[in-house]
């Protein structure tokens, strides 16, 4: 018997992170030695003194549910955290606990959006964007950002994205980016600010990456270039990237009384709170920082450098050198015009250098950008050099 599923699970497709990922697992349970640049967190081990934390949490029996919002004690290490590092000042009743930043952006959106209310996603964007505007039956509105203006939205074209869709209530900002690395500059986010606030529109600021930059760029929460914008913005946070904490998953959110407390609400009826002894995990991490996160930094800054100049010796590519996150994101429209070998599309070249040189990216068109293919340089060095060794000989296949 067919059974009808709803409307808007047909709008939902699965993640191309995750079918990537697996199909380049099923490959190597094969036995081929395949080196997979699609997947998006570190290859680093959570650093000792966090994990000692998880350890005593557990000795201590500290393993029944928490508060919804998360325990007090997590709440005042982020509020202190924000002050210390974006001059943000927040309460621990402004900060919601998520499994996962993703989990806190969707409780947010489900919050703050009703039926035909529209949420300007610049493009490229970070693959769960779009849907978890639709979950949260709301509609993205997309702004097409350039390789030549830095991916970066600028106010007109956000200006003009406001003007032509009237139920605008909210705009999703990812600095550092994933997929392309850009980082916004204090200037620029000031400029966003402006029409933001000229237009009351909720600016949801996706953190994630905010301690991976790099040749001394600053990261800048748009939550602090003014109180009006602070007023306006939910940042969005959590431990995975920098902490190598993804399978920990916890994030955050901050800001408005008002907002947390109702997106506080949709977690309880969704998920409830975090596991506990992640969140006993996470106050050390925040806490007791020692140099291991530093020094992951400073072995993501050499694997970019590395990178970036292999990538670029390709004749005909084209790369932005990203300011932070851990991602490459070249332009190879060029070998999609030009080739040999019939592939048309980047989703095709992805699936013809995955099943021939054994390389795994994730094409462009997953982040709303054709003609594109994003590396992850969360990797070893050895895989980066022979990843992209294999890249380039794809290449030349392509043209032979």
């Amino acid at each position: 018997m067919a059974i009808k599923l709803s409307n808007r699970i047909r709008l939902i497709q699965p993640s191309p992170t995750l079918t990537l990922s697996t199909k380049a697992k099923e490959m190597t349970d094969a036995g081929l030695n395949v080196i997979n640049f699609g997947v998006g967190e570190p290859d680093f081990n959570t650093p000792d003194y966090i994990k000692q934390a998880a350890h005593q949490a557990i000795d201590g029996n500290f393993t029944r549910y928490t508060a919804n919002a998360g325990i007090i004690e997590l709440r005042k290490a982020i509020c202190e955290k924000l002050k210390r590092d974006n001059g943000l000042q927040y309460e621990p009743k402004q900060i919601l606990v998520s499994p996962g930043a993703k989990a806190s952006i969707l409780d947010v959106l489900i919050a703050i959006c009703d039926t035909h209310d529209q949420v300007i996603v610049p493009v490229p964007y970070w693959v769960s964007y779009p849907y978890q505007v639709m979950l949260a039956d709301a509609y993205p509105v997309y702004v097409q950002t350039t390789q030549e203006n830095g991916y970066k939205i600028n106010p007109e074209d956000l200006r003009a994205a406001i003007k032509a869709n009237p139920n605008v209530k909210a705009l999703i900002l990812n600095s550092p980016s994933n997929p392309t690395g850009a980082v916004y500059g204090r200037d620029e986010l000031e400029a966003i600010a402006e029409v933001c606030i000229a237009n009351n529109i909720l600016v949801i600021s996706d953190e994630i990456y905010e301690r991976l930059v790099y040749d001394g760029t600053r990261h800048y929460s748009i939550a602090s270039v003014s109180p009006e914008m602070k007023e306006l913005t939910i940042v969005v946070n959590g431990v995975s990237k920098a902490y190598a904490m993804t399978g920990w998953r916890l994030g955050y959110a901050a800001g408005a009384t008002e907002i947390i407390a109702a997106a506080g609400r949709v977690q309880e009826h969704a998920t409830s709170c975090v596991n506990s002894i992640t969140q006993k995990a996470c106050v050390s991490a925040l806490n007791n920082e020692d140099e291991s996160i530093e020094a992951m930094r400073i072995q993501f800054e050499k694997r970019r450098n590395y990178l970036y100049d292999a990538l670029t010796q390709n004749p005909h590519l084209s790369c932005l050198k990203p300011q932070g996150a851990f991602y490459l994101f070249p332009n190879i429209a060029w070998y999609l015009e030009h080739n040999t070998q019939g592939i048309k599309t980047t989703d095709e070249l992805c699936n013809q250098l995955l099943e021939r040189n054994h390389v795994a990216l994730v094409s462009g068109d997953s982040f709303g950008m054709p003609g594109t293919v994003r590396f992850s340089y969360a990797n070893s060095m050895e895989n980066l050099i022979e990843g992209a060794s294999r890249f380039a000989d794809f290449l030349q296949f392509m043209l032979s």
